[in-house]
């Protein structure tokens, strides 16, 4: 058990802020840490206490995503009369503890005031009452519904967001119109393209990597829930055991269990490739006409930013059609911080509309305010126009006491590996147990 756990806590933040730290480990050196971190012992000096996966960034250097944070922090240090000091992970320090790790120590301990939160973080420090309440913020009136959704805990918004991802299909579109293809709305639809694709000579129709296919799973497992059902009440229904995650589960296995049986996915090869160095290569090849990415590699040259064809992004398969999948990380308030007055002060200007615009102008992401817009590429507008609907289905909900994208990817790999549907949804049954007896200790 000790050892699943680890590699779990390993596997969320690889998975959720790995959209964030995706990005940074792709962009070159390490930085000089001495220059970047400021003395939180400076005389006369206010200073908020920041831990992140990153550092303050380096003017020269190209880090798109670093650059945004850093310059929506520079904007509020100058208004509040404050300064952050980055309290930074890096593996070489920790080395054998995962991000989640060392963030849940140091929550635990008080030794910072904003952390920058994976959502299986969020919740058990939102259980254990170590988050303040964010919605007590001015800006906080802004967030979209699915921002909110997503992050409060016990009834206290205890995380916000400065970007929602989202999940979709990357479509290469030529090939579907080269085979007279249309663009599958539903499971019937998507295996249907599949078997037209083979028939033509496509041998692998779908592109996975070990990460990501949980994103079919997730939309056919809530689609109904978050689109015309009754979230609070169902949630509250799987917290309490009176209905079972694998009875929601269980379809979006056997979809991917069929897709793995006709060969429309490579089960070998998804069970050890990285996300889109696994399948990147065929797809932008022209090999393979689907994979699974999220929004920013749409905008990204080193991942699909940059095709030879028609590229587009949509929603995956569902009885509500395609459906956008959507995750965040969130900026937490430590509730005993050292400096919590300043440390909400700052959260409060980092969720402004004037801030989120620049945030989202610059990596040209999805806003967690509603009055945020930013133009998206062509190939993305497919997947914009389902999220501006408000279709979609959550993958990070921190009010499920059962942790959704970490424990959903890794019962997915067990599938890969040859576990059977109903081995799979024992774990989840065991799982949801596990969560209900500490509920009651």
């Amino acid at each position: 058990m000790k050892n699943r756990k680890r590699s779990f806590t390993r596997l969320t933040s690889a998975c959720l802020a790995g959209v964030l730290l995706f990005i940074l480990a792709a962009c070159g050196e390490k930085q000089d840490r001495g220059n970047n971190l400021l003395d939180p012992k400076e005389e006369n000096e206010r200073v908020v206490n920041l831990f992140s996966p990153m550092e303050k960034s380096d003017p020269d250097a190209e880090n798109v995503a670093r650059t945004a944070f850093d310059k929506t922090i520079v904007i509020a240090e100058e208004q509040l009369g404050v300064k952050v000091a980055y309290r930074t992970y890096t593996a070489e320090d920790y080395r054998d503890k995962s991000y989640d790790d060392v963030t849940l120590d140091r929550a635990r301990n008080n030794m910072d005031d904003i952390y920058l939160l994976n959502q299986d973080v969020t919740v058990k420090l939102g259980e254990e009452g170590l988050l303040m309440d964010l919605s007590t913020l001015e800006n906080a009136k802004n967030l979209r519904d699915v921002v909110r959704m997503a992050n409060v805990v016990d009834g206290k918004l205890v995380a916000i967001p400065q970007e929602v991802v989202a999940y979709g299909l990357f479509i290469n579109k030529d090939l579907f119109d080269q085979y007279e293809v249309a663009l599958p709305k539903t499971p019937e639809d998507f295996l249907e393209c599949c078997r037209v694709f083979r028939e033509n000579g496509i041998e692998t129709p779908v592109g996975a990597n070990r990460w990501w296919l949980e994103t079919f799973v997730l939309a056919q497992a809530y689609a109904d829930m978050y689109n015309g059902g009754d979230p609070e009440a169902e949630i509250a229904a799987l917290n309490s055991g009176e209905r079972k995650y694998s009875d929601y589960m269980r379809p979006g296995f056997e979809f991917l269990k069929k897709m793995m049986e006709l060969g429309y996915i490579d089960a070998e090869k998804a069970y050890v490739s990285e996300a889109i160095e696994g399948e990147g290569e065929d797809f932008l090849a022209g090999k393979t006409p689907i994979v699974m990415a999220y929004w920013g590699a749409a905008n990204t040259e080193t991942a699909y930013g940059k095709t030879d064809f028609n590229l587009q992004v949509i929603g995956f398969p569902t009885s509500h059609g395609q459906m956008p999948v959507v995750s965040m990380t969130g900026l937490g308030v430590g509730a005993e911080a050292e400096h919590a007055e300043d440390a909400m002060r700052l959260v409060n200007l980092l969720i402004s509309d004037e801030s989120l615009q620049l945030f989202a102008e610059t990596n040209r992401v999805i806003s967690p305010s509603k009055n945020v817009e930013v133009e998206c590429v062509p190939a993305l507008k497919p997947l914009n126009d389902k999220i501006q609907e408000n279709t979609y289905v959550l993958a990070t909900n921190a009010g499920m006491k059962v942790e959704q994208w970490g424990n959903t990817c890794l019962i997915v790999r067990q599938l890969l590996n040859g576990a059977t549907v109903d081995e799979c949804m024992a774990e989840f049954d065991r799982l949801q147990e596990e969560a209900l007896n500490g509920n009651e200790k």
